[in-house]
């Protein structure tokens, strides 16, 4: 039975509050004014007071949000969202003292990913990746990041981004694709880092990006994983065919990564615990977004933070995402996720707020569509039930029953809102 499209978002949403610490709108609204927005045709026309609302705009259907506080729709800018199987076991082996390596040895790590991610088709990935993204949505996400890289040879990395792909059109969901194949050394190629790096740059990105498979291209540099040189070699690959690049950078040591990603112009180098003021330096006048991960810090029992006053200082955007994968963050929650940075990296409760949404969007390059209610976007945002915006910081394991407009449709309408009566005449 063909599944019927959300209804509609077009017409007059009024009494939104909006975040007084966060931007949520393109325009200042006075102080203590509920807000409104016009949608039609999916996109938003118009921001601004009640008071204020165009007669041109009078007779369109309203939507009555009762004060529901409004953010921009949240994105989450760092995922693994497709993969095969998962690696619950490996948790319960960290649990019981087996090591990195011993893990390994298990036939444990990214390399049972990989196993798992190459004998799974096309259909299996989408079916195992559908409810992992329909959690994330039904807390408000509107756009998503999905990296391929557990694929680790072309047909395989070609099938976990066309799930992407498929994923984004099936759920009515902005996704990025970002092309990993530079996450980790492929059985195959043990002892080879130089043949699969050739093969990454010269084969795999370039046959990826022709299917318009690939919005940007990442990398894993760390010593356990690509050299910088490897690094550059991967982004040159990138410049050469006009593709935006990322970067896993400074998560396990200072590589010197964040500063050669930034000389290539990055979107985001994420993880960052190791970053140094030379990366810091260079990522603020590259205008590259840091993505913080506290997911992968807390289930790797990390302590060595991320350096938040100095990016803070520096007037570097900070970002803040899942970082969903099956190894290192199975998290399904980016509300969650905002908490952990206020608790684990000491983030303000704006910081979290603008980081789930406007730097998360900036760092996906997405920063003129989503993370900003103005006219002239698509229409993306979030109504919520709650009397303070820190709320959304505080708590955990609680869903709030929100109301979303996603791509100018009611996603869903937990404040039950969504209704189409006509106002009169001139009101």
């Amino acid at each position: 039975m063909t599944q019927l499209p959300p209804p509609s978002a077009d017409g007059i949403w009024h009494h939104l509050r909006p975040v007084p610490e966060l931007t949520v709108f393109d325009e200042p609204l006075p102080a203590g004014e509920p807000a409104c927005v016009v949608v039609q045709d999916a996109t938003v026309r118009w921001v601004g007071p009640a008071t204020a609302l165009p007669a041109t705009y009078a007779d369109l259907p309203r939507h009555d949000a009762r004060g529901a506080l409004a953010t921009p729709g949240l994105v989450d800018c760092h995922t693994h969202l497709v993969y095969g199987g998962q690696r619950a076991n490996e948790f319960a082996m960290r649990l019981a003292g087996a090591t990195y390596e011993e893990v390994a040895q298990a036939g444990g790590g990214i390399v049972s990913s990989v196993k798992a991610t190459r004998e799974a088709s096309e259909d299996e990935l989408f079916a195992l990746a559908a409810p992992r993204l329909q959690a994330l949505l039904d807390e408000g996400v509107c756009a998503i990041e999905i990296k391929s890289g557990y694929g680790l040879a072309l047909e395989h990395e070609r099938k976990q981004l066309r799930v992407a792909r498929r994923l984004g059109t099936a759920f009515g969901v902005t996704v990025r694709t970002t092309f990993l194949g530079a996450h980790a050394l492929p059985p195959e190629y043990a002892g080879r880092s130089q043949d699969y790096t050739d093969l990454v740059c010269t084969e795999m990105l370039p046959a990826l990006a022709a299917e318009g498979l690939v919005d940007a291209v990442d990398v894993f540099c760390e010593r356990i994983a690509f050299t910088l040189a490897e690094t550059e070699q991967v982004f040159q690959a990138a410049q050469q065919l006009g593709i935006p690049v990322k970067l896993h950078a400074e998560q396990l040591s200072d590589m010197g990564g964040a500063a050669l990603a930034a000389r290539y112009g990055a979107l985001s180098c994420d993880h960052i615990e190791h970053l140094s003021q030379g990366g810091i330096a260079a990522m603020k006048a590259a205008g590259t977004v840091a993505v913080l991960l506290p997911g992968a810090y807390y289930t790797l029992r990390d302590t060595h933070l991320p350096p938040i006053a100095q990016l803070r200082e520096a007037g570097v955007p900070m970002a803040v995402s899942t970082d969903h994968n099956p190894g290192t963050s199975p998290a399904l929650s980016l509300l969650l996720m905002a908490n952990m940075a206020c608790t684990l990296f000491r983030l303000t409760v704006p910081e979290a707020l603008a980081g789930i949404t406007t730097h998360a969007a900036r760092a996906l390059g997405l920063q003129d569509t989503h993370g900003l209610i103005a006219a002239g976007r698509p229409a993306h945002f979030v109504l919520w039930p709650l009397g303070d915006a820190a709320e959304l910081a505080y708590w955990y394991g609680h869903k709030p029953a929100c109301t979303i407009v996603r791509q100018g449709r009611v996603a869903a309408d937990g404040l039950g809102i969504h209704t189409h009566q006509e106002a009169p005449h001139g009101a």
